[in-house]
């Protein structure tokens, strides 16, 4: 297949001679910033907070106890799979005007989702979802390196970025609890409109659209990366439902496989690539790349098992389970703060080989839950050290990718960590939800209770979530001393 090769355009800055020119947005970084936060928070509850609703969802909508993860995985997989194009279309057609558009079209998805009347309408929605957080994502990292120049006040902005991509998963269990409890699990999604249409009419105003770059849209890498996640995720997924012998499952997974292996021989041949493989060249920025797929992968365990475990298992309504996450959103907040001071001082390795380690020995300690663990230590506990953990070892990746990254690759830069983010999330879910249903069936065939079986199935999908974070710690070690 070709490429396609796209029509140069002019930026505000760079007018065609003879043009008549156009006024500037009033340069206000810190309104322009809280824009595009706003917009990345959005984009990132939505990873997570509809877990809290997931049993009401359900109930209404009539899942099946495998399908009802795709109520999340159909979001974090068009929003992962999508990005790396959403970046490049970024870069060719205009940071803010791709970052509007994907914020309306999400939008949009989000006020027909709260409708939803079955679970394939909540699905096409939450798929439409990822299609406008894919176009809106990466232009907010883009957006924020283009805004800020100067050193410390860029290393501050992407602090407070990464900070927000990170928290706002825990944030949206919290949120999801509220609106759950308080109106409907609908609210969950009916709350991104007042929003979305905020930043719509906002962004135009007092967001400045950066250089534009004439490139062309790398066509075959989009559909072979998208096409591989899916398989891959689908394949997952399949297995958890019919087991490891269903021909299908094996088809799928194979698929992805060759897939992402086409995708990665594309782009080292292709002029202009969706995703530049030189981007991969900087060891630190390789190092944060491989972390910031890891770590999704196991802290998404968290999120997904702990809810069920809050509910299903421990009787918490939605607004307790949503609280009971607030010792991990509160200590990555805290951390959050605290970076753009001690990133320069410590460095990335030093940090995510001090952050890591905690975020492991939390999940190990999940590890342990039974029947009868209370919330306070067993489950405060594992929580309030994931929030450290995490707030450690991630929080400091998006400055480390961002640095020195030249305007023409800004958005591809983005893409590929967010992709890497949403990716390692919705492929982390599926093999944990593979593992949690392979070990749970196990149990049970063995004589064991339904109860004990389903923790067992929990705590075996933990222990798995601590090997991907094992692997993230020995990916850390990478990163240089300097």
């Amino acid at each position: 297949m070709s490429q396609q090769t796209l029509p140069t355009r002019t930026a505000p800055g760079n007018v065609r001679p003879g043009a008549p020119a156009r006024e500037a947005p009033p340069h206000r970084p810190g309104l322009a910033l809280a824009i595009v936060l706003t917009c990345q928070l959005m984009l990132i509850l939505d990873a997570t907070v509809m877990n809290v609703a997931l049993p009401r969802i359900q109930s209404d909508l009539g899942f099946t106890a495998a399908g009802l993860s795709w109520v999340m995985t159909a979001y974090s997989l068009t929003f992962g799979g999508l990005l790396l194009l959403g970046g490049r279309i970024g870069d060719i057609f205009g940071r803010r005007r791709a970052f509007v558009a994907g914020v309306a079209l999400f939008t949009a998805a989000s006020l027909v989702g709260g409708f939803a009347t079955s679970a394939t309408w909540l699905i096409a929605a939450r798929l439409a979802q990822g299609v406008g957080a894919a176009l809106a994502g990466p232009n907010t990292i883009a957006l924020v390196t283009t805004t800020f120049t100067e050193t410390k006040a860029r290393i501050r902005a992407l602090a407070l970025l990464s900070g927000i991509a990170s928290a706002g998963f825990a944030i949206g269990l919290i949120l999801g609890g509220i609106l759950t409890q308080a109106a409907s699990w609908r609210w969950v999604l009916f709350v991104n409109v007042p929003f979305g249409i905020a930043a719509v009419l906002l962004a135009p105003r007092f967001v400045r659209e950066p250089e534009r770059h004439p490139a062309r849209l790398d066509i075959p890498g989009a559909l072979t990366a998208t096409a591989g996640v899916a398989a891959l995720v689908a394949g997952f997924t399949r297995a958890a439902e019919e087991g490891w012998s269903d021909p299908w499952t094996a088809t799928l997974l194979g698929g992805g496989v060759l897939l992402v292996a086409g995708f990665l021989a594309i782009e080292a041949r292709t002029r202009q690539p969706m995703l530049p493989l030189r981007l991969f060249a900087d060891r630190n920025r390789a190092a944060a790349y491989a972390i910031f797929l890891l770590g999704p992968a196991a802290m998404m365990s968290m999120f997904f098992f702990l809810t069920q475990f809050l509910q299903d298992l421990r009787g918490f309504d939605a607004l307790r389970t949503g609280v009971a996450f607030l010792p991990m959103a509160a200590a990555m907040f805290v951390l959050t703060r605290a970076m753009p001071r001690i990133l320069p001082k410590f460095g990335p390795r030093r940090l995510a080989l001090t952050g890591i380690p905690v975020m492991i020995a939390g999940l190990l300690w999940t590890t342990q839950l039974t029947a009868s663990t209370a919330y306070f230590p067993g489950v405060f506990g594992p929580m309030l050290l994931m929030g450290l953990g995490m707030g450690l070892g991630f929080v400091p990746l998006t400055p480390t990718i961002m640095a020195n990254v030249p305007a023409q690759d800004a958005g591809a830069a983005g893409g590929a960590m967010q992709t890497m983010q949403q990716t390692g999330a919705s492929l982390g879910l599926a093999v944990l939800v593979t593992v949690f249903g392979t070990a749970s069936r196990h149990a049970a065939s063995s004589g064991s209770s339904t109860l004990d079986a389903t923790i067992h199935g929990m705590t075996t999908a933990f222990t798995v979530a601590a090997g991907f974070a094992a692997i993230a710690l020995l990916v850390a070690t990478t990163f240089r001393k300097r």
